[in-house]
């Protein structure tokens, strides 16, 4: 079985599976749960096509999937436009965002794409905090544009609400699992066919790329278009699972919880931001309780992970099956 397949084969177990939870448990924060930890994966799986598979120190992505959420958002509240639908042009718009910071960022590397998209974040987050002027004035009071400090709110659902009644969270849930799914599988394809062998030299010896007849031009914005545009989805459902927006998806604490699965579980690898993604949530839940000292504890977890495991989780469990299986070879990238 070749490796693309044998990655699908597991993306449809795995799917398979998850489907059976909310009939495994009647809990509610079980599923609303689960279905954040398919935002965040949906969201690190993206990024790690940026980071880990094309070497892009880009620290963008929480403003994209920021720019999704208000997105969505603003087309609902403003224009009344179906959440669906809202979506799905927030994650257009994202793309469009996307290219304008991957063409800004096409002379520069390593540190200073990083300091340069997380310029462009702050540059936003800044904007919307700093919105005070009324641009509209509902009953509730002077509503700036973006919504200023307080947020976005009433700007309508998916449907599933007046259709399931109290169990609409279980609709979100299957919408959420069928998103990352196909976030997923694009990974998969992606990383597995020519575009991952083409990120990973550009990645690797970009020189010898370039001489061979890969585009960095090209490409960069390519990887960067093909991620955002997941990432702007998750962003715009995002909006709808909690049904208000505000400038707390800027946190620089949850980039840094992003950026810790993606180091955790593996960079570059298929499964690694997948892995890391539910292992630091399960931690997080578990720290949730101890008030001030809860980021002191995910730091602490985020060590005793990362000292041991340089290559991340995946990366160890390559190792393993290497001195199991002394005989076979594991292709590095994408495992």
């Amino acid at each position: 079985m070749t490796p693309l397949r044998r990655d699908l084969l597991v993306t449809v177990i795995l799917v398979v599976l998850a489907a059976t939870v909310p009939y495994l448990t009647s809990t509610r924060y079980i599923v609303t749960q689960t279905t954040l930890f398919f935002i965040w994966a949906i969201v690190v799986t993206q990024w790690n096509l940026v980071l880990g598979v094309a070497g892009i120190f880009s620290l963008a992505q929480m403003a994209l999937f920021a720019a999704g959420a208000y997105t969505t958002a603003m087309l609902g509240y403003y224009w009344g436009v179906p959440i669906a639908l809202a979506m799905l042009a927030a994650a257009i718009i994202v793309v469009i965002l996307s290219v304008i910071i991957g063409l800004a960022c096409l002379r520069l590397r390593g540190p200073y794409v990083a300091l340069l998209t997380l310029a462009i974040a702050q540059m936003l987050y800044l904007l919307i905090v700093n919105d005070t002027d009324c641009f509209t004035n509902p009953p509730s009071g002077c509503m700036p544009l973006f919504g200023g400090v307080r947020g976005i709110s009433r700007f309508g659902d998916l449907g599933f609400r007046a259709l399931l009644g109290s169990k609409w969270y279980i609709a979100h849930y299957y919408l959420g699992l069928v998103l990352l799914a196909l976030a997923i599988i694009v990974s998969i394809v992606i990383i597995r066919g020519p575009l991952g062998l083409a990120f990973q030299a550009l990645r690797d010896n970009p020189g010898y790329a370039m001489s061979r007849g890969i585009s960095r031009f090209k490409y960069q914005l390519w990887v960067f278009a093909v991620s955002a545009f997941f990432t702007g989805l998750a962003g715009g459902f995002y909006a709808a699972q909690f049904a208000v927006v505000g400038p707390t998806v800027f946190s620089l604490s949850q980039l840094l919880l992003l950026l810790s699965m993606m180091v955790v579980g593996g960079l570059g690898r298929i499964w690694g931001p997948v892995l890391g993604a539910l292992l630091l949530m399960l931690a997080d839940e578990g720290v949730r309780e101890l008030g001030d000292w809860r980021d002191i504890g995910l730091g602490l977890i985020l060590i005793l992970f990362v000292v041991p495991f340089r290559r991340g989780l995946t990366g160890a469990f390559e190792d393993l099956w290497r001195r199991l299986r002394p005989g076979k070879s594991l292709t590095a990238a994408g495992s």
